[in-house]
């Protein structure tokens, strides 16, 4: 039953699910509208505790085993328990009974979020431009017939869209932008169609009860 239970609950809101975009009736409309905005919520609160539950329990075990890097995991625990208890006894803006100011200087759950989150998400992704400059540099590489035509078009378009490039050509950039708007888009949505047919695949899988393996694995 333990296993039962779920495959029947996933067939029934994974019908409900296709049903509502095939039948326009306003009572499977309004229990699709149900279904999204009330049940999905609670839910969604559900999952979010179990989450942050199981988050916790890692980093603790990992303290505890003081396994590689365990002691960020302390960083994490300590703001994870602090932005907790100033975002619920604080307010978002500081409106809650928990006082989140002294003098100017503000430590509401906004203030951490603008102030801290925002950077440390901004440098990260400064750091991604390292990474796919190191990744560029590899796949750049004329190994191939394909690798070349990379190359040469990735050259293209960074030459087309400095003002160098319509210095060098007034119809360079045009022929730059032309690669960014038919070949590429054309590849994007060709990508965007076998991934769409895989979800369709995977879904319908799952729903029918053939694939298992978000139940934990095993018969």
């Amino acid at each position: 039953m333990k296993r039962t239970f779920p495959l029947i609950l996933v067939f029934i809101f994974g019908i409900i699910g296709i049903i509502t975009f095939i039948i326009p009736h306003p009572i499977v409309q309004n229990l699709d509208e149900s279904i999204r905005n009330d049940i999905l919520k609670i839910l969604v609160a559900f999952a979010l505790v179990l989450g942050l539950g199981s988050l916790l329990k890692v980093h603790m075990d990992k303290i505890k085993r003081k396994r590689e890097n365990w002691k960020y995991s302390w960083i994490l625990i300590i703001s994870f328990l602090v932005s907790s208890i100033i975002g619920l006894f604080g307010g978002v803006e500081g409106a809650g009974p928990l006082r989140t100011s002294i003098g100017s200087f503000h430590f509401d759950i906004q203030t951490l979020y603008e102030n801290i989150f925002m950077p440390l998400g901004a440098t990260m992704f400064a750091l991604l431009a390292f990474y796919m400059a190191s990744a560029s540099y590899r796949a750049f590489r004329a190994r191939s017939y394909e690798a070349t035509l990379l190359l040469i078009t990735a050259f293209i378009i960074m030459i087309g869209i400095i003002p160098l490039g319509e210095k060098i050509s007034p119809h360079l950039p045009s022929f730059a932008q032309w690669i960014m708007t038919v070949p590429n888009v054309a590849g994007q949505r060709g990508i965007l169609l076998g991934v769409a047919l895989g979800i369709i695949a995977t879904s319908l899988k799952i729903i029918l009860g053939i694939e298992r393996s978000w139940l934990g694995g095993g018969e």
